[in-house]
């Protein structure tokens, strides 16, 4: 590749694991920052706004604000008022990140005049996602309501161990309501777009760092730009073994990325 000149870094097995940071990662950021290397957060969290990502992963020692962060509701809302504008929304998410919504209107019953919500939209899996909650939504979707997913993560890493996330739901819900959901984060197309005009990035001069090889390296790679898997959070070697494609670069862990960037020419 070309020298690097900006880096997109998963944070979820890849700087924390349940928001404690993995060994060396605050050095590693730091050293990035000194350096003078752009850098954004993408991140297909759902639980948490911008805002108190950033507060949380400041408050542990990592030198990053509100506007380092890409979120998957930020792209969503995005999305939505793009293609849907005024459409009243059906939010299905575990946690509440209203504040990355604007421009989106939330509705969870009928109007006034017994209007059902125009589109369903599903965040991040937990409690929120009830049998009835997705059967509300399974009948909103064969009334013909589009779909919008903002990721389709199938489970992720906790301290407690692997949990079940969307993409477990979401491939049930599309397959009975015989439908096909627009998905707005990581692994989609724009989603990769607007981290790279968020930093004035060019494709060919930027990594992806993550943990999953799909979601986050493959699919960076489909897009130009140079993938980098870490052996964190929810990396499993059957995981790479199965998967499409080769990583452009596999490194232990998020510790390792000054050294492979400096190895890279930077």
């Amino acid at each position: 590749m070309e020298r690097t000149g900006a880096a997109l870094i998963d944070i979820d097995g890849v700087l924390t694991v349940s928001w404690e940071p993995l060994p060396g990662a605050v050095e590693a950021m730091e050293r990035l920052r000194a350096e003078g290397i752009p850098l954004a957060l993408v991140t297909n969290t759902t639980s948490r706004t911008r805002a108190r990502i950033a507060e949380r992963l400041a408050g542990a020692g990592f030198p990053v604000g509100p506007d380092d962060i890409l979120t998957a509701p930020a792209v969503t809302a995005a999305h939505l008022r793009a293609h849907h504008p005024g459409a009243r929304c059906l939010l299905i998410n575990d946690g509440d990140v209203r504040g990355d919504l604007s421009g989106v209107t939330l509705v969870e019953e009928e109007d006034a005049e017994g209007a059902a919500p125009d589109v369903v939209v599903l965040g991040g899996a937990g409690g929120a996602f009830t049998y009835a909650a997705l059967n509300r939504a399974f009948r909103l979707l064969q009334q013909g309501a589009p779909l919008v997913a903002m990721h389709r993560n199938l489970y992720w890493r906790t301290a407690g161990g692997y949990d079940l996330d969307t993409g477990a739901f979401l491939l049930g819900l599309e397959r009975a309501a015989r439908t096909e959901a627009v998905v707005t984060g990581k692994p989609a197309r724009a989603f990769f777009a607007a981290a790279l005009t968020h930093l004035g990035a060019d494709p060919g001069r930027t990594l992806m760092v993550g943990d999953d090889i799909d979601t986050d390296v493959l699919a960076a790679q489909r897009h130009g730009i140079t993938g980098v898997l870490v052996r964190t959070g929810k990396y499993r070697p059957e995981t790479q073994a199965a998967a499409d494609g080769t990583p452009d670069h596999v490194v232990d862990s998020f510790a390792d990325v000054p050294a492979l960037l400096e190895g890279l020419g930077r």
